[in-house]
C-alpha cells in the first residue's frame, strides 16, 4: 500500500518540480528573445530527445499513439503557448490560464469517452469558465487578446494530449519518461516545417546564426530541467504515492509562475485578473477535492 504522507525528501522533490515548472514560463520568455516561437519549440524537443534516447528503451506502444501524443501534447500545446508569450501574453498569466487544461479534459472525456460528470466536476467547470471569461475580458496592452486565445488553445491541445495518454496507459505499466523522450522525436519536423512556412527561412537562419549562450541556456532548461528532470521526478512520486496526494501540487505552479513573472519582468495583474484567477483556482480545488468533501459531509449527516 502506498504511503499517504510524503517523506520529507520526497516533499522537497515535489516542491522542486513545482518551482522548475513555474519558472519555466519565464525561461520561455527569455528564450523567445532572438528566436521565433516555432523554431524555439523545435529546438526544445530536439534537445529533449537527444541524447536521452540513447539511454532509455522505447516503450512498446503503437506508432500511432507516439504520433498522436507528439502532435497534440507537444506540437499543438507548445506551438500555441510559445506563440502566445511571443505576442505578449504575460508569462505568469500564461501559467495560470494553462491550468484550464484540466477542464477541457473533462469536456473531451465526456464527448469522446462518454464519461459522466460528477457534481463537483460540473461546479468546478462552471467556476473555471467564469474565471476564463473574466481574464479574457481584461485584454489590452498588458494582455493582448490574441495571446490569451493562443494560451487557451494550448490548454485545449494539452487536454487532447491527456486523452492520448489515457490510451497509452492501456498498454500497461511503462517508463513514462522513456515514452516522453521517444515521443519527442515527433515534434521537431512538424515544428520546423511550420516555422519555415509561418516564420520564414530567413528568420530561422538569422536566429540560428545569432544563437546566443542565453538562447541555448533557455532551450536547455526547457528541455532538460522542465521536461526530463520534471517528468522523471514526477513519475517517481506518482509511482510511490497515491495520485490524489501528488496531483494537487500542480496548483502551486501558477503561484510560482506569477511570482517569477512579477519579479523578473515586472508583470502585474489587474483586479479583474486576480478575480478571474481566483475563480479558476477555486474551480480546480472543487474539481480535485469536491467529491471527497461531499462524501465526508454525507458521513457526518
Amino acid at each position: 500500500m502506498k504511503p499517504a504522507v510524503l517523506h520529507p525528501r520526497d516533499l522537497a522533490l515535489a516542491l522542486l518540480v513545482i518551482v522548475v515548472w513555474g519558472v519555466n514560463f519565464a525561461v520561455i520568455k527569455v528564450g523567445l528573445v532572438g528566436v521565433p516561437p516555432l523554431l524555439l519549440a523545435a529546438l526544445r524537443f530536439m534537445l529533449a530527445a537527444f541524447p536521452a534516447l540513447l539511454f532509455v528503451r522505447a516503450p512498446k506502444v503503437p506508432l500511432r499513439l507516439y504520433l498522436a501524443f507528439g502532435l497534440t501534447m507537444s506540437v499543438g500545446q507548445f506551438a500555441f503557448l510559445f506563440s502566445a508569450i511571443h505576442v505578449g501574453m504575460p508569462s505568469g498569466l500564461a501559467s495560470l490560464v494553462l491550468q484550464s487544461q484540466s477542464f477541457f479534459t473533462l469536456v473531451l472525456t465526456a464527448l469522446w469517452l462518454k464519461e459522466k460528470w460528477h457534481a463537483n466536476q460540473l461546479a468546478g467547470l462552471l467556476l473555471a469558465a467564469g474565471g476564463l471569461v473574466l481574464i479574457g475580458s481584461a485584454h489590452g496592452t498588458s494582455m493582448p487578446l490574441t495571446g490569451f486565445l493562443l494560451t487557451v488553445a494550448a490548454a485545449t491541445m494539452w487536454a487532447c494530449g491527456n486523452i492520448v495518454s489515457r490510451a497509452v496507459g492501456r498498454y500497461g505499466p511503462m517508463n513514462q519518461l522513456a515514452f516522453v523522450v521517444w515521443a519527442s522525436l515527433v515534434p521537431p519536423l512538424p515544428l520546423l516545417a511550420l516555422s519555415a512556412v509561418l516564420e520564414g527561412p530567413a528568420v530561422m537562419a538569422a536566429a540560428l546564426q545569432a544563437f546566443s549562450v542565453q538562447s541555448f541556456a533557455a532551450v536547455a532548461y526547457i528541455a532538460w530541467a522542465s521536461t526530463l528532470l520534471g517528468y522523471a521526478v514526477w513519475n517517481y512520486l506518482l509511482a510511490h504515492y497515491p495520485v490524489n496526494r501528488i496531483a494537487p501540487f500542480t496548483l502551486l505552479v501558477p503561484l510560482v509562475g506569477l511570482s517569477t513573472g512579477w519579479l523578473v519582468f515586472g508583470e502585474s495583474l489587474q483586479p479583474v485578473h486576480f478575480a478571474g484567477g481566483a475563480l479558476l483556482m477555486v474551480g480546480l480545488l472543487v474539481n480535485l477535492f469536491g467529491a471527497s468533501w461531499l462524501a465526508r459531509r454525507q458521513l457526518k449527516t
